[in-house]
C-alpha cells in the first residue's frame, strides 16, 4: 500500500510546488496584550453605548408612565375624605370613613395612598388588624 501512496504524494507534492503562492497583501502586525484589551474594550463600548442609551430613555418614559397626578374626581375625594377627618377631630376609623364615602376597599385604598401628604394611617391600638385615618397638620 506504501509502494501505490508514496508516487501519488511525491506527485501531488510537485504539483503544489509549481503553483505560484502569493503572500497576503497586507503585511501582518504584532499587538501587544494591553493594545489589544484596548481596541477591544472601545470596540465593546461602541457595540454597548446605544443599548446603554435606549434602556435609560426607556426607565424614564416608564417613570413617567408610573407616575400618576390625580384624577379632578380623586382631588374631590381626597377633600372630601379631610372634611370627614377634620369634623371627626382629625381621627377615624379607615373602614367607618371608607363607608362613609361609600368607595370600594380598592379605590378607597388608592385615595388614601394618594393623600399621603395630608392623611396618616397607623393600626389601631386595641386591634392591629382595623387602620386609623390621621388628619396631619401642616
Amino acid at each position: 500500500m506504501s509502494e501505490i501512496a508514496l508516487p501519488r504524494i511525491n506527485s501531488f507534492a510537485s504539483v503544489a510546488q509549481q503553483a505560484n503562492v502569493q503572500p497576503p497583501e497586507e503585511p501582518i502586525f504584532v499587538l501587544t496584550g494591553s493594545q489589544l484589551k484596548d481596541i477591544i474594550s472601545r470596540a465593546i463600548q461602541e457595540a454597548t453605548e446605544p443599548l446603554y442609551q435606549e434602556i435609560a430613555y426607556d426607565r424614564q418614559r416608564i417613570a413617567k408612565l408610573e407616575r400618576r397626578e390625580p384624577q379632578p374626581l380623586q382631588k374631590d375625594r381626597g377633600e372630601i375624605l379631610r372634611a370627614l377627618l377634620a369634623a371627626n377631630g382629625s381621627k377615624m376609623l379607615a373602614k367607618e370613613a371608607r363607608q362613609k364615602m361609600r368607595l370600594s376597599k380598592q379605590s378607597f385604598s388608592m385615595l388614601v395612598a394618594s393623600m399621603g401628604e395630608h392623611v396618616e394611617t397607623k393600626p389601631l391600638h386595641s386591634d392591629n388588624r382595623q387602620k386609623l385615618l390621621i388628619l396631619r397638620t401642616s
